[in-house]
């Protein structure tokens, strides 16, 4: 029900999902006068699919507390994480409205005992292929262990999609200089390179232009710096595709030129399409739950219920579990071993 187009677009995109992952099937949560005249003209959506009416939607512009607050329990968006939380479904995926689905997803399925606030990590597409970057907006301000948490999420959730055994991780940070940075990100560094956990490979600090480049496999920041990065580079692709548009039906001769290179500016468009990297993954809770992009189309959408089936598949939760198991396990450990190490390092 949520996004800019609701029904019209989210349905369709069902359907492209059947034809690439024939398996799956889907709950399907909304109002019955909006979902029922467009799953009506879907027979094959039909066949896979239960649709479960429901009373009320939550709207784009409520504020978290309201969506919690004003009936909840028979809103669409409830309900579906809800039946992640029964077993009745795998995954929730929604282009709804980003703070009430964090605030339901939170109070329905919970943080994981060792979690003090959730992340949403998003795919991040670099030269080298794609990277995993978070947190990209869900916790404003993060405390050292928060940011180690957030690494072990993010190293979890490459080796589930990415098929990497242990994959790079570093501290998003103004410099790569261990001296410089807040005392939370320099704090959290030491503790990483002191931990050595063999779920990754910590490589230190990395600055804003290595997210393009691919330097690691995971970038681990807080969310109002990861927010900003995300969206910085949404308007980017859009600013270069505008300027080439541009450039290419400037003049005739550019239009000519645009006819002999359009292979390359095609593998070019589709690099730079951000629906192939639509969802926000949210982790560090007891179930899997994707955000989509609000104005995504249904190739997009559909790109956001198959990263949610890939982790479900690769077992995305079990491997959080177990990684945080392991580091916490060792954590009095780090704790004693660090003030030792920093005072080393002064002298």
């Amino acid at each position: 029900m949520g996004g800019d187009h609701g029904p019209k677009v989210i349905l369709p995109a069902l359907v492209k999902v059947i034809e690439r992952r024939p398996d799956v099937r889907f709950l399907i949560y909304g109002r019955d006068d909006a979902v029922r005249p467009v799953l009506d003209q879907l027979p094959r959506l039909a066949g896979v699919s239960e649709f479960v009416h429901c009373e009320v939607a939550v709207r784009m512009d409520d504020k978290p507390s309201q969506a919690l607050r004003h009936g909840r329990w028979k809103s669409s968006m409830w309900k579906a994480v809800e039946a992640v939380k029964n077993g009745h479904a795998d995954v929730c995926i929604s282009a709804g409205n980003t703070g009430a689905l964090m605030a339901m997803s939170k109070f329905c399925l919970r943080t994981m005992a060792s979690i003090d606030r959730p992340a949403i990590a998003a795919l991040w597409p670099t030269v080298r292929g794609e990277s995993v970057v978070l947190d990209v907006g869900a916790t404003i301000g993060a405390d050292a262990h928060q940011l180690i948490d957030f690494a072990i999420l993010g190293a979890a959730m490459a080796r589930a999609l990415l098929a990497l055994d242990r994959p790079t991780v570093g501290l998003l940070n103004v410099g790569v200089e261990e001296i410089k940075g807040q005392e939370e990100v320099k704090e959290a560094g030491l503790l990483l390179r002191e931990a050595n956990l063999k779920s990754m490979d910590y490589r230190g600090f990395v600055e804003g232009d290595d997210l393009g480049k691919g330097t690691v496999d995971v970038v681990v920041t807080e969310g109002f710096a990861g927010n900003i990065a995300l969206k910085t580079a949404e308007g980017t692709a859009k600013q270069i595709g505008e300027y080439l548009r541009a450039a290419m039906s400037r003049t005739l001769m550019a239009r000519i030129g645009y006819l002999f290179a359009k292979s390359a500016f095609d593998r070019l468009r589709e690099k730079m399409d951000v629906r192939k990297v639509n969802g926000g993954v949210f982790l560090g809770l007891n179930g899997i739950v994707v955000k989509s992009h609000g104005g995504t189309d249904d190739e997009g959408f559909a790109a956001a219920i198959e990263l949610g089936y890939d982790m479900v598949r690769n077992r995305l939760i079990e491997k959080i579990k177990s990684d945080l198991d392991t580091f916490h396990a060792r954590q009095p450990q780090l704790q004693a071993e660090i003030p030792a190490a920093a005072g080393d390092g002064d002298e």
